[in-house]
């Protein structure tokens, strides 16, 4: 039976198991490492195979090894079966050195220098586990040195570089490559937990083929609103890189004027195969905005509000918002119109909190709503925002009927250039 390693012995590089000698049950030397691979659809963790070559090339199941040790790997089965390719298995030096990772803790985009795999004694049997990815300079010396010096001094001098890895459970690989984009989708739903600002300064440091990768991974929800925080120049990039109906998934899932923002940028044929591509309603709410200017109020609206009767009550508001909970984020005002869709007045989400169930809100509104024509000049917008301090301003047509509101988040978004 094999001794367990301890301490730091537990931890093989990939940069050792290349060339490691593997021998026999009888001892005798079979041949080398060449590579080592994953099954990912069998464990996320586990090397499932070890490809062995000295005349010809071999492979070696995780199950047919007894040991594992800086000296070689020991087997406990002498029945070699040839490699084939396959691409279910995830080719840990060919697909993994020097490709691109998030680092989904630091939020940052790195290179894969170097990966550290555990031994872990399993059923009277060693076997290896990714343990963690190097992204600093300790994993570049080891390639570095690979096959010039032995790999015990390696070790002895790596010890006085700082080392800079990565857990692997945290790591998400970027892969442009369509064929194996799907088995390397190890961890990518962590990238979903992650702020879409910061999930969106990940991408913006990326290159074209990798966010159009990283964005195919992202459900049709996260990848919108990482869309709206990208640059605009890299929002056009992506949504010409996407098969258009994926795009429309994906710009479905946006805020009306945001969606109309960027479909305004792009060519006028992708325009329009995306908006064929959407459902009906989100599609008319997009195509509305973008009749107008892009510069005026209209430009700047969105189209979704919660709006109730001009004789309604503080149950119905509540009642009314209970149907609108994607508006719950951004809003702050309840608007009363009238049966001709007219504005009348505004009342402020908070005052339905302390005010009672029966108390009609037009004793909660404002003694004057200020609002903006669909026609103003997206300037003059800004300064009221800033004279009177709003957190949303509402729009109307000539005829005083209510077509959308302006929140604060518009305005900065204005005041915010692109780089």
């Amino acid at each position: 039976m094999a001794t367990v390693p301890s301490g730091v012995d537990r931890i093989l590089y990939l940069t050792e198991l290349t060339g490691m000698s593997v021998f026999a049950p009888n001892g005798q030397r079979v041949g080398r490492v060449w590579e080592v691979a994953l099954k990912p659809s069998e464990h996320p963790t586990r090397v499932s195979h070890f490809l062995v070559g000295r005349r010809s090339h071999f492979m070696v199941r995780y199950d047919e090894v007894e040991s594992i040790s800086l000296e070689g790997i020991r087997l406990s089965d002498d029945r070699f079966v040839p490699y084939y390719p396959d691409e279910n298995l995830l080719l840990l030096s060919k697909d993994l050195l020097d490709q691109q990772i998030v680092d989904v803790n630091g939020r940052k985009v790195v290179r894969v220098n170097d990966l550290a795999l555990r031994i872990e004694h399993v059923a009277a049997r060693d076997e290896l586990w990714v343990h963690e990815v190097g992204v600093g300079l300790q994993g570049a010396f080891r390639r570095l040195m690979e096959g010039i010096l032995p790999n015990r001094l390696i070790r002895q001098v790596q010890r006085k570089i700082t080392p800079n890895s990565i857990p692997w459970q945290y790591c998400n690989i970027v892969e442009p490559d369509a064929r194996r984009r799907l088995r390397l989708r190890i961890s990518h739903d962590r990238l979903g937990k992650l702020h879409p600002a910061d999930l969106a300064d990940i991408v913006e440091e990326l290159g074209p083929a990798e966010r159009e990768a990283l964005f195919e991974t992202l459900d049709d929800t996260v990848a919108a609103e990482t869309l709206t925080e990208v640059d605009s120049k890299i929002q056009i990039s992506i949504l010409n890189s996407l098969d258009k109906s994926r795009a429309a998934d994906i710009v479905e899932e946006m805020e009306p004027d945001q969606a109309a923002d960027i479909l305004e940028r792009l060519e006028e044929a992708m325009s329009r195969g995306i908006l064929k591509d959407m459902e009906q309603a989100p599609a008319a709410e997009v195509e509305e905005l973008l009749e107008y200017e892009g510069d005026t109020a209209g430009g700047l609206m969105n189209s979704q509000y919660a709006a109730v009767n001009e004789d309604a009550r503080v149950r119905d508001a509540i009642e009314a918002l209970r149907g609108s909970e994607h508006l719950l984020k951004s809003l702050t005002h309840v608007f009363l119109i009238d049966k001709q869709q007219r504005l009348v007045a505004s009342v402020a989400v908070g005052r339905l909190l302390t005010a009672p169930n029966d108390a009609p809100l037009k004793e909660l509104a404002f003694e004057e709503t200020l609002k903006v024509h669909v026609d103003e000049d997206r300037d003059r917008v800004v300064e009221i925002f800033d004279k009177y301090n709003l957190f949303a301003l509402p729009v109307v047509n000539e005829d005083n009927e209510l077509c959308g509101v302006i929140t604060a988040d518009d305005v900065i978004s204005v005041l915010t250039p692109d780089d």
